[in-house]
């Protein structure tokens, strides 16, 4: 008789962690190409090799499936922006790291900045306050090395935050969309949004300790 472990890699039955993370794979899978809308439970069965009773024993609905991978990706952006700002202790440095960070986002294979940047189920309540959670907790990271380097008060240091968080997204997501055969480099996009807004911050400089 085979191990436990055999049948598992024969394709038979998984561990319900691992189970989980293929479901969530074929769903993020399904939901980059279609939308949200678009998608269906069937559709994304057919993708993972399951049955739909199996999908629906890990997820009651399609929402759940969707909300289940926004709470990954709008908690895995935060932390690529402060892995970024503790790269380094040159305020500089660290906020071109964390800007940076939104083009190495939206560049990955699996399409997940879709589902958080261009989701088609923007108005639903949940995934707004998620998105919005994530925003917020981006810009304040960026805000904080911010303060660090101006006289700016909280939330003024705050508000800047968001507008390089917002820059940041849009113009990533823009370079992505362009023709490859007439896109700039990676390097040059980032190049060019960084200088915009550390040139910016060099308007609210420091007076005193």
């Amino acid at each position: 008789m085979g191990s436990q472990t055999d049948v598992y890699a024969r394709g038979g039955r998984l561990p319900r962690s691992a189970r989980r993370a293929q479901l969530l794979e074929a769903a993020q899978a399904v939901f980059a190409d279609s939308g949200y809308h678009a998608a269906s439970m069937d559709e994304i069965a057919i993708r993972a090799s399951v049955s739909k009773p199996v999908l629906y024993q890990h997820f009651p609905g399609k929402l759940d499936l969707y909300l289940a991978l926004i709470d990954r990706h709008t908690n895995e952006v935060p932390r690529l922006v402060q892995e970024a700002l503790a790269a380094t202790h040159d305020n500089a440095t660290r906020v071109a790291a964390a800007m940076s960070a939104f083009f190495e986002f939206v560049e990955r294979d699996d399409g997940a900045f879709r589902l958080v940047f261009e989701s088609d189920l923007i108005d639903e309540p949940a995934v707004r306050q998620r998105v919005r959670q994530m925003d917020g907790a981006c810009a304040a990271s960026i805000a904080a090395v911010i303060a660090e380097d101006t006289d700016l008060t909280p939330q003024q240091a705050q508000m800047l935050g968001v507008s390089l968080v917002g820059m940041a997204q849009v113009v990533a997501r823009d370079w992505l969309h362009q023709e490859p055969a007439t896109r700039m480099s990676r390097t040059e996009a980032e190049r060019l949004v960084i200088a915009l807004g550390w040139r910016g911050l060099a308007g609210f400089p420091k007076t005193g300790e």
